[in-house]
């Protein structure tokens, strides 16, 4: 046999889709750090292993033999220094770049001694379980969900959601997912345990250690989303003004299918809003807004947790539901009432059932994870970047060992879950080629000169755009005030640390495994920022943190995986009480340190900056309430609109009339004087011409004053009693 030479051995090493791995004879190759956890082989430094299980509802490990370790230092040092380095990008401390890559640099450092040496690893990702695909299929009832699809493309003309075309296409689904989906014992059946649970004629509950801890976390998430929501953010602005119109069409009948108002919007949150303002009877209202945005935000963390378990386990997933829950990033898109988290929101569950599909080589995954990538399509438009996400993720599963011979299967499969998206895009499908220019409108005039020219070659700014949004999670989060607290990190300082280290020994653990899912997760968060790079005529609107929401979802398991990592090299293998101890202790510090600081980003920094630049519609809404319930004529209310100041749309919206437009213009302020009743005007601060303008025309009128809290928003209240003298 002819041996192998240096350049076989190089090629073996570097082509990650080579079967076998040449190991040169007489060396002493080490085993890697992520083998030794899982194998408990001790080694010159640190032994960490992992548990037997990743899903183990526990935080323990199993008894080992080996002698306690020594103390690890440099991943604990490595965590300070990087702590460090974050804080000294914080704005309070008015941000010191060069400090914090000077400590970054030596944290990392630490922290590859600390990997070298087996004292730090990420986990390990669950074991392949690959299924033999059974083959199986309906033909006859696949080839009616087609037809029925047909049928309903066809039916949708005119951009409108009928009974007829809905019933056909959701029929066409249902049939669709039930030729195909891969029928498994009884066991299987979703909810069937469940079931099973509620015949008995008795109960029998067994609460475990980590139940009490999902429990805890799922209260600690439910706070940081809903609470203060009436008031956090606590003005709307014009863009909630266009959302509530839409929503008033659709009550009205005009069951859009994309709803072109405002450069055109996908359907989901309006009929999602419409159908929370019946059910709570909260009406046409900014709250109604919120509310739903509120929810779908909170539909992401459950599948950030099945993600975080899929690729690092039950830990990891707690670790990164406790971070992306309390995110200020996923907090404030999810609560400012527009559809920024539906991004996220679809997102997660896509790519979960991807990667557990091309694991798992199961159907059913592929399907749903078709499904929820047709549904995001009908949700925010930058989500029409996840698609190549997929096929990003699909390509280097197939490019790598690990698809040795599941190709061919997969790529069936893969097909399969390419149709489901496309049965379930097929209304917007439809609108997008009887209307493309305004389909393809928001993103044209973001990625072309055709609305701004570009300010430089196009590679130049996509270059610059996107080391801009990679630093975001970091150092400067863009300057969008409605949705975020502009130029400060998008990440608090822990999450930050952690994504920084868990990000970069991803790529580490690639170059000495090649396992695909390393190198897809690396690569899957540059991809998810996409639509906020590619914002090249507006290079100033990137980054932003709603067109980058997708990418959140993976940033947070990242961060979950690197503490992770801390977590299992701080406590050891068979760590004292007090190793234990503090390993846990430590975890438990910077989960409440992140959360801590979140809730001050969130509830305090964020809501008061966000009131300084909103207009107080809200209060002139109060005024005329108040006017509306002293009996008098809520008709006789008026706005006089002053440059960039007010929407008036909103300050009916805030009256408790969403269709009224309280705006009356300077010069039509004479055709007042012919309505009958109490009058009410409610005027800038500065405008002194529409003051002597009402003076003239009303001379013994009311003046009153409202001082807001905030500077700059206080406005003149002009109010005409009834019978009063006026000047004609």
């Amino acid at each position: 046999m002819k041996e192998p030479s240096i350049l076989d051995y190089l090629k073996s090493r570097l082509n990650p889709w080579q079967k076998e791995k040449i190991e040169i004879p007489g060396t002493d190759v080490p085993v890697d750090t992520e083998t030794k956890f899982s194998q408990g082989i001790p080694s010159s430094g640190v032994v960490i292993p992992e548990t037997t299980d990743p899903n183990a509802d526990s935080l323990d490990f199993p008894v080992a033999t080996e002698r306690p370790t020594r103390v690890p230092w440099r991943s604990f040092l490595a965590l300070t220094l990087a702590l460090a380095a974050q804080w000294a990008l914080e704005p309070s401390v008015k941000g010191v770049p060069p400090l914090a890559l000077g400590l970054y640099f030596f944290a990392l450092a630490l922290l590859g001694w600390a990997y070298l040496v087996n004292e730090f690893g990420l986990p390990a990702p669950m074991e392949a379980e690959p299924q033999t695909d059974p083959q199986t299929y309906h033909p006859k009832m696949l080839v009616v969900a087609i037809l029925l699809a047909v049928v309903a493309f066809a039916l949708f003309f005119d951009n409108l959601f009928g009974w007829l075309n809905v019933s056909l296409w959701l029929a066409a689904l249902f049939l669709f997912v039930r030729s195909l989906w891969v029928r498994g014992p009884k066991s299987a059946v979703p909810f069937q345990k469940t079931w099973d649970f509620f015949k008995h004629d008795s109960w029998q509950v067994s609460i475990s250690r980590w139940t009490v801890l999902l429990i805890a976390v799922s209260a600690l998430v439910l706070f940081f989303r809903f609470y203060r929501l009436d008031g956090i953010p606590g003005e709307p602005f014009s863009d909630h003004a266009e959302k509530l119109l839409d929503v008033f069409d659709l009550t009205q009948g005009q069951t859009h299918i994309f709803f072109a108002r405002n450069t055109g919007r996908e359907f989901i949150q309006f009929y999602w809003t419409a159908f929370l303002a019946w059910l709570l009877g909260t009406g046409l209202t900014f709250i109604s807004l919120k509310i739903g945005t509120a929810l779908i935000g909170l539909f992401t963390l459950p599948y950030v947790y099945l993600l975080g378990r899929e690729v690092g386990g039950k830990r990891v997933a707690l670790f990164a539901l406790v971070l992306a829950g309390t995110s200020y990033w996923l907090n404030t898109i999810s609560r400012i009432g527009l559809r920024f988290p539906l991004y996220p929101a679809f997102a997660a569950p896509a790519l979960y059932y991807l990667i557990r599909g091309l694991r798992r080589q199961n159907r059913n995954d592929f399907i749903l994870s078709g499904l929820f990538l047709g549904l995001g399509l009908h949700g925010y438009s930058p989500f029409r970047f996840v698609p190549f996400v997929i096929l990003l993720g699909v390509g280097l599963y197939l490019l790598h060992k690990q698809a040795l011979g599941r190709r061919k299967q997969t790529l069936v499969m893969v097909s399969i879950l390419v149709l489901a998206s496309f049965l379930v895009f097929l209304p917007l499908l439809r609108y997008a080629i009887e209307d493309p220019n305004m389909f393809s409108y928001r993103a044209l005039t973001r990625l072309t000169g055709e609305e701004n020219p570009l300010p430089a070659p196009a590679w130049q700014v996509f270059a610059s755009n996107t080391l801009n949004a990679m630093m975001m999670f970091n150092h400067d989060d863009g300057e969008i005030w409605v949705h975020s607290i502009p130029h400060r990190p998008a990440l608090d300082v822990v999450s930050a640390a952690l994504f920084v280290f868990g990000y970069l020994f991803l790529l580490i653990r690639y170059l000495r495994k090649r396992d695909w899912l390393d190198i897809f997760l690396f690569l899957a968060v540059p991809m998810l920022l996409m639509p906020s790079i590619l914002s090249l005529a507006f290079p100033g609107e990137n980054p932003s943190l709603n067109r980058t929401g997708g990418a959140g979802v993976v940033v947070f398991v990242i961060a979950g995986m690197a503490l992770d990592g801390l977590y299992t090299g701080l406590r050891g293998v068979r760590g004292t009480t007090v190793r234990k101890g503090f390993a846990a202790g430590a975890v438990i510090f910077l989960l409440l340190v992140s959360s801590l600081q979140n809730y001050h980003l969130v509830f305090n920094e964020f809501s008061t900056q966000f009131l300084k630049g909103a207009w107080n519609t809200s209060d002139m809404g109060k005024v005329i309430r108040s006017f509306a319930a002293a009996g008098n004529d809520p008709d006789n209310a008026f706005v006089i609109p002053y440059p960039h100041w007010v929407d008036t749309r909103l300050v009916g919206i805030q009256a408790g009339y969403p269709t009224k437009d309280y705006a009356i213009n300077r010069d039509d302020l004479p055709r007042t004087l012919e309505l009958t009743g109490s009058k009410l005007f409610i005027v800038k601060e500065d405008d002194r011409e529409t003051l002597d303008a009402l003076r003239k025309l009303y001379p013994t009128a009311l003046l009153g004053h409202f001082t807001a809290p905030y500077e700059g928003k206080d406005f003149w209240i002009y109010t005409v009693p009834d019978n009063q003298t006026v000047n004609p």
